[in-house]
């Protein structure tokens, strides 16, 4: 589907899609389709009519007019996308019905866009970077953490139950419903927290009844029999841990892999903090302002696919908000909020990749589709492949593609410095500085419209 983008005034413009006769062709049987459905023609049922009785019946132009008006909206999109051009207002459609199904096919369509920002020189920008630094108590945690994995439990004698022992008991709940021989770690979170804590203090042979909350707001009761009390018992910090725990020979060898190990999470983490921080200090310098209209369509996105997520959970978004304690109004002004930061965010880098040419050719994204396809164990790399193209969703896949590739040159090439220093320079700021002219901020739910 080529696409001809031609300018028509200030942030609009006119693109020229041309229609390839396979897809007219496929919108024409899908408005028959759709026709025979809901068409009233005596004597065929709906569903039933032959071909050419429909198109006697309601003729061709009834019928072309149906299909362009199913799938003009698709084809806009699909072109707007390719040719990266971000509408924010509906388009205006031009042009004369197909002659017939076997023929390409072309349209015109006119829309206000959302210009690409002016981008400052990001090479000047200086972006805090966390050093890393493993704490020690990181460390010790996670040493103490595998001391629990492989502590002994011995039995705990004549005293009471206390947090961290392990329970041998006979459950009954309210409807009578036993649960015999149930193991239980004091503050495992395996039972109700009430539930936990009233058997702090419970003996071997001791029956309790211990009321919890249920979810509706109502009480329950469930009552226990504590048979047995056992309590764990650490292994020495020492080389002898090392060898039984894992695979190296002293506690210094396995302290140092715990150490790395912590250290490449750190990395991976203050890397992604460094890259979010690297577009959003470009983002507030070149004082990027996401049309209005943009930031509502993400939104409403956004807040869909939150609550098919809620779905998928079995979770629905009126249990959620009543759960949370709050409203529908608060959590659409939270999803306007994240979808200002993610548009002016992809506006951005999307200006850095025109600024630095940067392109994204068939094979690299093919390169991704298969590497994607091999790691989620698809039989028919290759099909799988065919079937993206076929269905047009690689420019989608090129242009993230693209946008990530542009995230890498500017967290190249910006100056990382050290939070410390640029928390210092923060506190230089004064309210009575001039602000300079023409500064704006970023949209913000509640700020005057311009």
């Amino acid at each position: 589907m080529p696409t001809a983008v031609e300018s028509v005034g200030e942030n609009r413009i006119r693109l020229v899609v041309d229609v390839s006769p396979d897809q007219v062709k496929h919108a024409v049987e899908h408005a028959m389709s759709d026709l025979s459905e809901s068409a009233k023609i005596p004597g065929f049922r709906k569903g039933k009519i032959p071909t050419p009785v429909l198109v006697s019946r309601l003729g061709k132009e009834r019928i072309y007019a149906e299909a362009v008006d199913s799938h003009i909206g698709g084809w806009f999109w699909s072109a707007a996308a390719r040719s990266r051009v971000r509408p924010v207002s509906d388009p205006q459609y031009d042009f004369e019905l197909p002659d017939n199904a076997d023929d390409a096919w072309s349209f015109t369509a006119t829309v206000d866009v959302q210009p690409l920002p002016e981008l400052v020189d990001w090479t000047t920008l200086e972006v805090p970077r966390a050093e890393i630094e493993v704490p020690q108590e990181a460390i010790d945690a996670e040493i103490e953490a595998l001391r629990e994995s492989v502590a002994e439990l011995v039995p705990a004698g004549d005293r009471p139950a206390q947090a961290g022992d392990t329970l041998v008991i006979d459950l009954v709940d309210a409807d009578g419903e036993a649960q015999p021989d149930t193991v239980v770690e004091l503050g495992g979170g395996r039972l109700a927290p009430e539930v936990e804590t009233g058997l702090v203090g419970a003996s071997a042979g001791e029956k309790k009844e211990i009321a919890f909350p249920l979810a509706d707001g109502s009480t329950s009761t469930v009552e226990i029999t504590v048979r047995e009390i056992q309590e764990k018992v650490l292994p020495e910090l020492d080389d002898e841990l090392a060898r039984s725990a894992s695979e190296f020979d002293t506690l210094a060898q396995l302290r140092e892999s715990i150490a790395g190990t912590l250290r490449e999470q750190l990395d991976a983490e203050i890397d992604a903090a460094f890259r979010i921080s690297a577009v959003d200090e470009l983002v507030k310098a070149s004082q990027v302002q996401p049309a209005l209209p943009l930031v509502r369509t993400r939104a409403a996105d956004l807040l869909t696919g939150f609550a098919r997520s809620l779905e998928r959970r079995g979770v629905t978004l009126e249990t959620y908000l009543a759960a949370s304690g709050g409203s529908i109004q608060d959590l659409e002004r939270q999803m306007v909020l994240e979808a200002a930061v993610s548009v002016a965010r992809e506006l951005t880098l999307e200006a850095v990749a025109e600024k630095a040419g940067i392109e994204v050719a068939d094979d690299a994204v093919e390169a991704y589709i298969r590497e994607e396809a091999e790691a989620a164990g698809e039989a028919d790399v290759e099909g799988v492949i065919e079937d993206v193209w076929a269905h047009g969703q690689q420019e989608s896949i090129r242009e993230d593609l693209r946008l990530r590739a542009a995230l890498d040159r500017l967290v190249t090439e910006v100056k990382p410095i050290a939070p410390e220093l640029a928390e210092a320079r923060d506190k230089l700021w004064t309210p009575d500085k001039e602000k300079p002219e023409g500064e704006t901020k970023l949209w913000t739910p509640g700020s005057k419209e311009t």
